[in-house]
């Protein structure tokens, strides 16, 4: 292989509608490394073309090249994303750092603008709205009224990052989900600047950042802290993955769904264990997909566990771009640029070099929905009523069989039916699908059981305009499926209150009760707290378990509910593909998109009442409870230490501990230490509103760290969010037992099994152990993004090498010593030992494996974090 120099030249060019593009030539990277094009993945193309705009022998090397073609996996590069995609509950954290910087350089005499986005950044206000409101034709007035009511504060700091940021665009609440707007209006494929063509990629504060791949977008979601760095000019930090490719075989069956698709891939990815690998799609079956179909796909990398879901580009591709209203140059660009640089989907897709292929067969995919607790956990459609059973109690198996009435609330029943979030209310197909049974139950006037509290919450307005002109939409308002807002409700936690009749039934009863939804998230205590089994599922099948009102029935087979004592089955209702295509061809329009997208910042009038001056610098207001400078860059002896010695730990918790359970994003328990601390300032229960809307203000947000009602902590006896605090063998909330050991100057561990910190790409579930005073977290293994915040912040990941949690056999008393951590900080992956202090004298030496994965994450370490290493970085420009 040839030396590249610095002078190499990648440059070529190229005459497409009439005007001469230049760009870096991925076919001259091919003659000049040495290498075969088709061989590398597409989503190695992508990175490939990154690297070599890039190059520049300091950042990115000649040996960062030969790695990535020669398919060196693990070794370190960096990827420049061309720009970020923000949601408001990652991104009031993300703007509130930002602002905090800027003191910081006012304070330092520097000037304040040099905190400023280099790359273009999105954020879409789409996670605040809550279903306050629901089944009712004025429930998305009200549930609107009731977010600007709650979220002014918040509002208002992201209208000043709006009017004070450079490179900085704010789509205001109403717009729709993040996701949606990035994939129908953001998303370029291949971008242009200064006529320089390049693809176009992605980092998102979200984990369905994902969901872009479909347009062959490469991007993945990574913590606000993260996503901070690359606003300000540094790259991603990543090892070369592994690339998995799933090949597509056949075609869907009539009533098979992209929801039962992407189920059932989940399913066989997380067993197949891609986990920090990439994923690609490719095959004969791709042309049988829909964009909308693939976007779901590549929605739930997450939850099978890939850093992405990538598709190349193809005709379908070209299609959606026109359909969404995407100008008919920059169409052209895209198919020509696509072909010239190898990333169009063709015959020779079987040349190329995958890790390993999974086959998928669309032609067998069965009608399912997962849950009740995980969305990998799939569940054919007729074994649901089983499956259900046998995730009972046994107390609740016990009254299960006296709970078999059709009229009254008892286990089983569904009490929250949603058509929610980004997964599956961006695809046409089975929203009409939805629609159509919605008709039909009209037609012969179905009614939904009382306990059901049924929303709809579109990922786009340009839903609502499909489904009206169809005459699909007063049929779901009849059922009670009327819109409820534009944005992630019922899917991040927002379902807001169950009727007050049905939660004392359920608390009475202690009823395990169920939860449908389209959603991607199903994770314990999620959903709603008084809501034990949650199930993921296509819309049509939301609205069928809405008018059954229970999950234990064969829904196939079994009626499903009666009108004047005639039974009506699921053939009454399931509509035949051909009625959802007619549809579909008559209703859904390029014009839609147009009109949609033609004003889609300028907000409604609550938005525009809301009043800010420009200024370089955030206003803090010191009556908030909302808004409080975040105090990241003023934590003193948080610095690296080469020794940890007498530790306790704070928690020991087991397998699949997630996000949701280290930082919740729903409700504010009046009890608790958060609900204490609002009581405090005056904040009544019923203006609590939740953990995801108080991201901004951290002393909220580090109350309710480790604070899910359903988190297990091995520790205590009891559920929720306590520990025991030693040698006291005092129970408390984490927060308070937390304060003593940092009064006692005593430093703490947080101790876990498998899969640690999987879900929602949440920053605060960092942030907030930082917070906590934890220094290190020792787990079996992590969830990428949540390993990455943790370093980020400056906490050590540890993993436990040739052992699991249950053989260090520890109940909390015991002490430890984590010595000659110098080690972590000359290379990425080092062994260390800890020695376990039991409380009977004993003493074990463990191995554990730094989970400092790259040489950049040391550098941001050793700072105690990416937010103090890139000030220090503009400080010293």
């Amino acid at each position: 292989m040839k030396k590249i120099s610095i002078t190499s030249n990648f440059l070529d060019s190229k005459k497409i509608v009439n005007q001469n593009f230049k760009f870096y030539s991925l076919d001259k990277a091919q003659n000049l490394l040495e290498f075969d094009l088709k061989k590398l993945p597409f989503c190695f193309r992508v990175l490939l073309e990154n690297l070599i705009r890039r190059f520049d022998n300091i950042n990115t090397k000649d040996l960062d090249l030969q790695n990535l073609v020669n398919f060196n996996y693990g070794k370190e590069i960096f990827f420049y994303p061309s720009r970020v995609l923000m949601q408001d509950y990652t991104g009031v954290p993300a703007i509130a750092d930002l602002a905090s910087m800027r003191d910081k350089l006012k304070e330092n005499g520097k000037n304040p603008k040099l905190v400023n986005p280099v790359v273009p950044v999105s954020l879409v206000i789409d996670h605040s709205i809550s279903v306050d409101s629901s089944a009712g034709k004025n429930s998305i007035n009200f549930n609107v009224e009731k977010e600007y009511e709650r979220n002014k504060e918040r509002y208002k700091l992201l209208k000043w990052a709006q009017n004070s940021l450079e490179n900085f665009s704010l789509f205001p609440p109403g717009s729709g989900i993040c996701h949606q707007i990035n994939i129908e209006y953001l998303a370029d494929i291949v971008s242009e600047k200064d006529n320089l063509l390049f693809f176009d990629s992605v980092v998102g504060t979200d984990s369905h950042t994902t969901m872009v791949n479909a347009l062959a977008v490469l991007g993945w979601g990574v913590g606000g802290i993260e996503a901070e760095a690359v606003m300000l000019g540094q790259p991603i930090s990543m090892q070369i993955p592994e690339v998995i490719g799933v090949k597509l075989l056949g075609k869907m069956r009539d009533g098979i769904t992209a929801a039962d698709v992407v189920l059932t891939i989940t399913e066989k990815l997380r067993k197949l264990n891609v986990v920090g690998k990439f994923v690609e799609f490719f095959g004969p079956g791709l042309r049988q997909l829909s964009l909308s179909e693939r976007s779901t796909i590549s929605n739930m990398a997450p939850e099978y566990g890939a850093t992405c879901g990538f598709f190349p580009v193809d005709n379908e591709t070209i299609k959606f771009q026109n359909l969404t209203g995407r100008d008919n140059k920059k169409i052209e660009i895209v198919e020509a640029y696509a072909k010239v640089q190898g990333l169009w989907h063709d015959k020779a897709y079987d040349q190329i070099n995958y890790k390993k292929i999974q086959e998928i067969n669309l032609d067998y995919i069965e009608p399912c929905l997962s849950g009740p607790k995980r969305p990998q956990d799939r569940i054919r459609l007729k074994d649901v009523n089983k499956k259900y059973f046998e995730s009972l109690a046994d107390s609740e198996k016990k009254s299960f069989n006296r709970s078999s009435d059709l009229y009254n609330l008892t286990h089983g029943k569904v009490c929250i039916a949603s058509i929610t979030s980004c997964t599956n209310t961006s695809n046409p197909s089975v929203i009409i699908m939805a629609g159509l049974i919605a008709k039909k139950a009209m037609e012969l006037g179905i009614k939904i059981p009382w306990w059901v509290k049924t929303s709809f919450a579109p990922g786009s307005r340009v839903v609502e305009k499909y489904l009206k002109k169809s005459g699909l939409l007063g049929p779901l308002n009849y059922l009670g499926f009327n819109i409820v807002g534009y944005g992630c409700t019922t899917c991040i936690g927002n379902s807001g209150p169950l009727d007050d009749r049905v939660s004392e039934i359920i608390q009475e009863k202690n009823l395990n009760v169920c939860s449908i939804l389209s959603g991607n998230r199903n994770f314990e205590g999620r959903i709603h707290p008084l809501i034990k089994s949650n199930f993921l599922a296509s819309p049509p099948l939301v609205v069928m378990f809405a008018i059954a009102g229970k999950i234990n029935i064969d829904i196939v087979k079994e009626e499903i509910t009666k009108v004047n004592g005639k039974s009506i089955f699921f053939a009454d209702l399931w509509p035949k593909n051909d009625e959802v295509n007619e549809i579909m061809s008559d209703f859904l329009s390029r014009e839609l998109y147009e009109k949609n997208y033609k004003n889609i910042f300028k907000g409604d009038d609550n938005w525009k009442n809301l009043r800010i001056r420009p200024s370089e610098t955030y206003n803090w207001s010191d009556s908030s409870t909302y808004i409080k400078r975040p105090p990241f860059l003023d934590l003193e002896n948080t610095r690296f230490q080469d020794q940890i010695i007498d530790a306790r730990p704070l928690l020991i918790l087991g397998d699949s501990i997630t996000t949701d359970h280290i930082s919740p994003a729903g409700v504010i328990k009046e009890k608790s230490d958060a609900g204490k601390y609002l009581n405090e300032r005056q904040v009544g229960e019923s203006d609590f509103n939740s953990f995801g809307s108080r991201r901004g203000n951290h002393e909220v947000m580090v109350r309710g760290t480790f604070a899910n009602i359903r988190i297990k902590n091995q520790m205590v006896e009891r559920d929720g969010g306590y520990t025991r605090h030693h040698p006291s063998a005092k129970d408390d909330e984490v927060f308070s037992v937390s304060e003593e050991y940092k009064a006692e100057k005593v430093p703490l561990i947080v101790f876990a099994g498998k899969e640690y910190g999987t879900g929602s790409s949440r920053d605060w579930a960092a942030k907030g152990t930082k917070l906590l005073g934890v220094k290190v977290v020792v787990a079996e293994s992590f969830e990428r993004i949540h390993r990455s915040n943790l370093v980020g912040m400056g906490v050590l990941p540890l993993q436990l090498v040739n052992k699991t949690l249950d053989q260090l056999f520890l109940d909390g008393s015991e002490k430890f010593d984590i010595i000659n951590l110098q080690k972590i900080i000359k290379k990425p992956h080092a062994n260390v030992e800890m020695k376990i202090k039991y409380k009977n004298r004993k003493e074990k030496i463990v191995k554990l494996l730094s989970r400092i994965d790259t040489i950049k994450e040391i550098t941001y370490f050793k700072k105690d974090g990416i937010l103090p290493y890139v000030l220090d970085e503009i400080v010293h420009e």
